[in-house]
């Protein structure tokens, strides 16, 4: 893998990190509490749900928005998934490419064509953007993600059948 030249630092690090991945070498394996293992749709709900949470919290230390933009992203599309998932017989391979969950959204009938089309372009013009781009995020703009992806999440549990998965509220 490695010529040598490499610090041995960051060798160790890939090397634990690859580890942790395939959850070999470290003993009892320490899930993240609160994100669901009973199906695919509730595991994405449930990431969804986590990644809300962790907007709130870091949105009280004022500033840090590139974070609130990302994990906004995310938790949109974690929570098209979750629908995608439990009303379809879509699966997560499925959604290998982030701007599929936007298509499917319309697709399986989750948002109308038009609004499907410009949370897609939202995510393709600004999230790239705003994370490999020379832009410098705004209080403005993670406040606006912060508002949609709640409003996606909110509505998407709202579609699916099956109740008392969401950790919100």
């Amino acid at each position: 893998m490695s010529s040598g030249s490499d610090p041995n630092a960051i060798l160790t690090a890939l090397e634990r990190a690859q580890d942790a991945f395939e959850m070999v070498g470290r003993g009892r394996t320490e899930f993240e509490e609160g994100i669901s293992a009973d199906t695919d749709w509730k595991t994405q709900l449930t990431k969804a749900c986590r990644l809300l949470e962790v907007v709130e919290i870091i949105q009280l230390q004022d500033g840090y928005y590139i974070a609130v933009i990302e994990l906004c992203f995310g938790a949109i599309e974690r929570s098209i998934e979750a629908y995608a998932l439990s009303m379809t017989d879509d699966t997560l391979q499925d959604f290998q490419d982030h701007q599929f969950s936007y298509d499917r959204a319309h697709q399986i009938g989750l948002f109308e064509r038009d609004t499907a089309e410009a949370m897609k372009a939202l995510y393709s013009d600004n999230r790239t953007e705003s994370y490999y781009g020379g832009s410098r995020p705004t209080a403005e703009q993670a406040e606006a993600m912060t508002e949609l992806a709640i409003a996606v999440h909110e509505f998407s549990v709202s579609q699916i059948r099956e109740g008392g998965v969401c950790l919100c509220d």
